[in-house]
């Protein structure tokens, strides 16, 4: 038995702890916010159909009533006097009044940067994947038993 086996235990232990505590937990977060992230983006393409739709119905000039959520399914009636102009939120709990073609520029611009985050959570979350794959397959090899361990190459 050599002194590199004497060793495995640690070794595996600190695999493990690497694995569990810091591997698993950073995909979690990246997870979380890119599930965050496209609700985000989902929520503002519906406000974008909404606009489009009241354009269309030719509802511009005219008071408007519906249903407002406010949170947890609970609805309330509202009646917008002017449906021309509403109130965006444009991010860290602020909201601009904006007109109806101001409100769809923001959003194409807001989704597009917001689709570019998604698509830089995804690429952090498939690299976060690949290193959890790779402490496995180290961890797997480290128990193995010595003759049956692979080869070390020599450049």
């Amino acid at each position: 038995m050599t002194e590199e086996d004497l060793n495995l235990p640690e070794k595996v232990a600190k695999y493990e702890e690497f694995l569990n505590h810091q591997l698993k937990a950073d995909l979690k977060k990246i997870l979380k916010n890119l599930t965050e992230n496209n609700g985000i983006i989902s929520e503002y393409l519906q406000l974008k159909t909404t606009i489009e739709k009241l354009k269309e119905g030719g509802m511009l000039g005219r008071s408007l009533k519906t249903q407002v959520d406010l949170g947890c399914n609970f609805y309330a009636q509202a009646k917008i006097d002017d449906p021309s102009r509403l109130s965006v939120s444009i991010g860290y709990g602020f909201y601009l009044e904006m007109t109806l073609e101001e409100a769809v520029k923001f959003i194409e611009k807001k989704v597009a940067l917001l689709e570019e985050t998604s698509l830089q959570l995804s690429a952090d979350a498939c690299r976060v994947k690949a290193n959890i794959k790779l402490v496995l397959e180290a961890l797997r090899e480290l128990q193995l038993p010595v003759e049956e361990r692979p080869k070390q190459r020599e450049f």
